[in-house]
């Protein structure tokens, strides 16, 4: 299933993308598109059945504006440098271990709204990132198929990064990575059970129209089921929670000077086979 939300910020409403890619209402069988929802197998096979039988109300796309696919995010997990060919351009080592570090879930914003360039930055970067969501409790985790079955489904993240902030600034990178609107998620949720191998999945980025990531979930270092047993070893990992996985090569901080970052009125767009695109206009915070 393709499950998103849609309507204004703050009073979106949850939907449902049909396979003739009809946009269908779930308002009156959900609440909402949450962690309640994605633990919930009932819940999950209702909207299924539903959904099989046609009997989910139209919604008119026209001009309405779609929101992260998850509501109520507990937290969001990102793993930095965990693809081969994004670590050798940026002349790192390769990791024996996931890096991981935190963004707010306040950062998350819908995949077309706007992205703010924070004051003062000079080196905002952009990061197409596979994001995975989690569907049940997970704590110590001892296999991959225990991760995989942890896993609600899948989605695409934009991990926007100031590198100025991140890396120059001193202490952790938390502050190049929690700037306002730096998470853009969706457009949909798609359901695990669509997606038989996450390894199997071209990601690719444009700034103005010009393809600047173009690469394969397969050169992940640590892949998906890797990285949730993985993180559950040192959190506990809820329903809705999200983990974006990590960029491919091709980010503004790879490149040869001067170093293409993103500035006010430029245009990011990015997505993922099967997930969906995103497109985002910047402006000055």
């Amino acid at each position: 299933m393709k499950l998103l939300r849609v309507g204004k910020v703050g009073a979106e409403r949850p939907a449902l993308l049909d396979e003739a890619g009809v946009l269908r209402d779930l308002s009156g069988l959900v609440p909402d598109v949450d962690g309640a929802l994605l633990a919930d197998d009932a819940a999950l096979a209702r909207v299924r059945s539903a959904a099989a039988a046609g009997d989910l109300p139209v919604l008119d796309a026209t001009g309405l504006r779609v929101g992260p696919p998850v509501a109520r995010i507990g937290k969001v997990v990102c793993i930095g440098l965990n693809y081969h060919d994004h670590a050798r351009e940026t002349g790192a080592a390769t990791p024996e271990e996931p890096i991981i570090f935190m963004k707010a879930p306040d950062t998350v914003v819908g995949p077309d709204d706007t992205v703010l360039v924070p004051r003062g930055s000079v080196k905002t970067d952009w990061e197409v990132e596979l994001a995975v969501v989690i569907g049940r409790t997970a704590r110590y985790l001892e296999t991959d198929e225990q991760a995989l079955a942890a896993v609600a489904g899948y989605t695409v993240a934009h991990d926007v990064s100031e590198r100025a902030f991140q890396i120059e600034r001193g202490g952790q990178w938390d502050k190049g990575k929690n700037c306002e609107t730096f998470n853009p998620l969706g457009p949909w949720l798609v359901t695990a059970d669509e997606v038989p191998d996450p390894q199997a999945l071209g990601v690719r980025l444009w700034v103005n129209g010009e393809l600047k990531q173009d690469g394969t979930t397969a050169e992940q270092i640590f892949p998906v089921a890797e990285v949730v047993r993985y993180v559950s070893q040192f959190m506990t990992l809820y329903p809705g929670d999200v983990i974006n996985t990590g960029t491919p090569a091709g980010v503004a901080m790879g490149q040869p000077e001067p170093k293409p970052y993103l500035r006010a009125g430029d245009v990011v767009e990015l997505e993922i086979d099967g997930l969906g695109r995103q497109r985002q206009e910047l402006r000055s915070a």
